[in-house]
């Protein structure tokens, strides 16, 4: 298994990104940070979310590996006009400057990885919690 808690950017990196992310039980875990791009690992548990967010300088996929919840994505924070139930297999673009939400409204905790284009992230963040990663003045 990749060895979580590690960022491996920007060297060159290759995981199971299946397994990785199951694995995963941090809210966040930053695996790899390069140049244009970065990957992280989440783990939302249920009832939880990511909280309203938006970026306006850099694009977003995520892809669901295991669970159920909801994702929003729209022009405002009161305005998500994309509303829609994913699970697992599920992957999800969110283009720069597009508010978006995920609540994991399951009975399961979701696991899930994202990957910003460009980097969102300072290398190497790793948040245990949601609380962790609010209270983080680098976010």
């Amino acid at each position: 298994m990749a060895d979580l808690r590690t960022d491996h950017g920007p060297n060159p990196y290759v995981l199971d990104i299946e397994n990785v992310t199951t694995q995963n039980e941090a809210f966040r875990d930053t695996l790899w940070t390069g140049k244009f791009l970065q990957m992280t690992v989440m783990a939302i548990p249920a009832g939880g979310e990511i909280g309203a967010e938006i970026h306006d300088d850099h694009d977003q996929f995520l892809r669901l590996e295991a669970g159920q919840g909801r994702i929003m994505i729209g022009d405002s924070e009161d305005d998500l006009d994309v509303d829609q139930v994913v699970e697992d297999d599920f992957a999800i673009f969110v283009p720069a400057g597009k508010w978006h939400n995920f609540i994991n409204e399951g009975e399961e905790t979701v696991k899930l990885y994202s990957i910003y284009a460009a980097p969102d992230h300072l290398p190497g963040t790793h948040h245990e919690t949601k609380a962790d990663a609010d209270n983080d003045p680098n976010e």
